[in-house]
């Protein structure tokens, strides 16, 4: 059965871990692939990343599939998430042989970061190698096909989206073809998910019927916003991060395709996007149970688009999902506290 999450590629589990609390509001996510690893890329375009072993996932280079992909809060510190993921692999002989003993592997671990350091209060608080672990626990504890939290958990805890609470969203399909894509997005951008005019999700716009909120209910939304955004004072450091994963059979490079394409899911929900304050980063998964149609050059298509739709879904899952946040590091109000049931009409919108 599906459950509209990452893990409906089969053999994808995910797991956070949240700290809430005494200065605390960050998290890390941990996106755990199927035993044997899965192909994996990256494409990196926002103008301030904070990565680790990206270039691993260059097409050019050796290593061909990774056992686990880090999503994490804290910043740059915050990387320290993933040596917890690489020891808990390399205790159980995950990861690529360097020697003679099956024990000698050295997991190799892409991790992503994302900017909440003081949002909580405390500017120290931040995942470190014991977060990765309780992340990666968590995501090796769940169930095949479980379905993941999501809003203000994991690397979303701390996550914010322009003046609203971010956090973490996901979303699947499943194609004709029967291949399944589906991403999983920490939603924390420079960017606003809102159109300042309409109140409307950008994510929502051209997905059939919106609704959109009244007049009143959009200008009491619209101060409280001014005010939350005075109040935080300092200019934003963010960040969105996504995994897309696909059970279709792909290459390095096609994977990388994916990946790039993916980030045309967040232009669509995001405006701007890719600043030089953000460090947008897009990873790929792919399982390669279903292969492509080899008789049909064209048939990557279909995936690449897909990838792009769910990131866009997951990005509104994510706001959808968030729940307000007002402490010592600032106030963040949630789109569903503002906008939600019964602030609104339904109608057709255009652009």
């Amino acid at each position: 059965m599906r459950v509209d999450a990452l893990t409906d590629v089969a053999g994808v589990r995910v797991g956070h871990a949240t700290r809430r609390g005494g200065g605390w509001l960050t998290g890390t996510t941990v996106v755990l692939a199927p035993e044997g690893g899965a192909v994996a890329a990256v494409d990196v375009r926002g103008g301030g990343p904070g990565t680790k072993e990206t270039d691993a996932l260059d097409p050019r280079n050796l290593v061909r599939k990774v056992d686990a992909i880090v999503l994490t809060g804290g910043s740059a510190y915050g990387l320290d998430a993933a040596s917890g993921v690489m020891a808990w692999l390399e205790e159980r002989g995950r990861g690529v042989r360097v020697g003679p003993d099956p024990a000698q592997v050295v997991p190799v671990v892409p991790a992503a970061c994302l900017f909440d350091l003081g949002r909580g209060g405390d500017f120290r608080a931040r995942p470190d190698a014991a977060t990765g672990r309780a992340a990666v626990e968590e995501a090796a504890a769940s169930e095949p096909g479980a379905s993941v939290p999501e809003g203000c958990v994991g690397a979303g805890t701390g996550a914010a989206v322009g003046p609203l609470k971010g956090g973490i969203g996901t979303a699947s399909t499943v194609l004709d073809s029967g291949i399944t894509v589906a991403a999983l997005v920490a939603a924390n951008a420079v960017g606003s998910a809102l159109d300042p005019e309409t109140g409307v999700l950008y994510g929502e716009v051209g997905r059939g019927r919106v609704t959109y909120p009244d007049a009143r209910v959009h200008d009491t939304a619209r101060r409280r916003l001014a005010e939350s955004a005075e109040r935080n004072g300092t200019p934003p450091l963010n960040t969105t991060l996504a995994v897309v994963a696909t059970d279709a059979d792909l290459s390095k490079a096609q994977a990388q395709k994916l990946a790039g394409t993916a980030h045309d899911g967040i232009a669509r929900a995001v405006r701007p996007v890719h600043l030089l304050n953000d460090g947008d980063t897009v990873f790929a998964l792919a399982t390669g149970e279903h292969p492509l149609d080899s008789r049909d050059p064209l048939a990557l298509n279909a995936v690449l688009a897909a990838g792009a739709d769910v990131v866009t879904r997951a990005i509104v899952r994510a706001v959808r999902a968030a729940e307000p946040v007002d402490g010592p590091g600032g106030a963040w109000p949630a789109y569903e506290e503002l906008y939600g049931v019964g602030g609104g009409r339904s109608g057709s919108y255009i652009s």
